[in-house]
């Protein structure tokens, strides 16, 4: 039994990064025949964006703009090529959001994710997802039939009928959250139902933690973890070697310092931003609001794709200090006027009745000159003064946080 999906998943991640970049001006073209993309994008020549340097020129577009975008100009806001009728199943998301589901196979991306996990054609799945109006249901239930798994479409909740499904059926595979697959087994021991047929699982939507990891385990099933959202499907998925997350193919990811569109160096926590390669619903540099930070080397899997450490928290830390919104780009615009700083954090916290903030920045020559000119230029950006605290380089933690906030309102 082969350990891989296909040829693509070990190839050099050289011939990878060629190819990715060799398509990516045709989808730019694609995009562009979409209006807000034309608008996003006016000026730019598709035939140059063949490298990471230049893609990374681009403007960043927020996934936490989407629901005022999809307002603005319905469903899509714009961004979409196609009409909706020419896509197989049309979703909302909160927000709201509104996604397609293309009619190519596997139009989420999620059979390797889930041959990673041991899945292989002719398994039947118990998929728990919900299958009302948001995707995630389907994104599970598509990508499962595309590697020719059978799905029994359960949906969440209703444990008794969900017994009577497994005891029939015998699934060997589940898809939902870790928390469902606890408490359907915690139901069926208390029950004295058989569930045992479950062997494996691939989970996603909600924390994993080593704990409930382990306890799954004990109960005879190994589980897997996945990354994905509503709009991309399937990002990145756990592998046999359990270190790490291997980045989906036909993706770029790219991870950039949080306020920004500049990509970080290699190890250094930041937001994940992703550009699809899908003619029929592009994604350009699309900034998920999520943090991560890539894996030096290659998955002991065999697998040659980028790998990331898995979800490390929110990106968006917008705050609001003596009523002003403070937000992440403004703190990265003050690194970007003194280029000498290394890390910065932002604290904010309360004397009294007074909020204080407190820009921590890593410096290797701290004086009086340089934290007056930095205190300059903080109240400039931020219409805010505060506290600049200058601190040894490497001292800041490698988190992706960039604005802390300890008050305790």
């Amino acid at each position: 039994m082969t350990d891989h999906y296909d040829a693509l998943e070990t190839r050099p991640p050289a011939a990878r990064e060629a190819d990715l970049f060799a398509r990516l001006p045709e989808v730019l073209r694609k995009a562009m025949a979409a209006p807000a993309y034309a608008e996003r994008l006016r000026g730019i020549d598709p035939a140059g964006i063949t490298s990471r340097a230049a893609l990374a020129r681009l403007p960043l577009l927020r996934k936490a703009d989407l629901p005022a975008l999809h307002k603005s100009a319905p469903p899509f806001g714009g961004l979409v090529p196609g009409l909706p009728g020419s896509f197989g199943r049309l979703f909302t998301s909160p927000g709201p959001i509104f996604e397609p589901e293309g009619t190519q196979a596997d139009p989420w991306r999620g059979a390797r994710a889930l041959f990673a996990a041991g899945f292989r054609p002719g398994d039947i799945v118990l998929n728990t997802f919900s299958y009302h109006l948001t995707p995630g249901g389907f994104i599970f239930d598509a990508s499962a039939r595309a590697l020719g798994c059978a799905v029994i479409p359960a949906g969440p909740g209703n444990t008794e009928a969900q017994f009577e499904l497994i005891e029939a059926y015998r699934p060997v595979g589940y898809s939902g959250t870790p928390d469902f697959l606890k408490i359907l087994l915690d139901a069926a021991d208390s029950a004295g139902r058989d569930v045992s047929s479950i062997k494996r699982a691939l989970v996603s939507g909600a924390a994993f933690p080593k704990s409930l990891q382990d306890e799954i385990k004990s109960r005879g099933i190994d589980a897997y973890q996945a990354f994905g959202t509503a709009d991309l499907g399937l990002i990145a998925f756990e592998t046999s070697s359990h270190d790490g997350m291997v980045v989906n193919e036909d993706l770029i990811m790219e991870i950039v310092r949080p306020g920004t569109g500049d990509p970080v160096a290699e190890g250094e926590v930041g937001e994940i931003v992703v550009t699809s390669l899908d003619p029929h619903h592009p994604w350009i540099r699309l900034a998920i609001g999520d943090l991560t930070a890539a894996l030096p080397g290659l998955s002991p899997c065999g697998r040659s794709n980028m790998r990331i450490k898995g979800w490390m928290g929110r990106a968006d830390q917008t705050t609001k200090i003596k009523g002003m919104f403070v937000r992440p780009e403004q703190v990265a615009e003050i690194g970007k006027r003194h280029p000498e700083l290394g890390r910065l954090r932002l604290v904010v916290t309360r004397e009294g009745e007074t909020d204080v903030m407190t820009l921590k920045a890593e410096a290797r020559n701290a004086n009086r000159d340089l934290r007056q000119a930095i205190a300059s230029t903080l109240r400039t950006i931020a219409k805010l003064s505060g506290v600049v605290d200058l601190v040894s380089p490497g001292s800041l933690p490698n988190d992706g946080k960039i604005i802390s906030d300890e008050r305790r309102l």
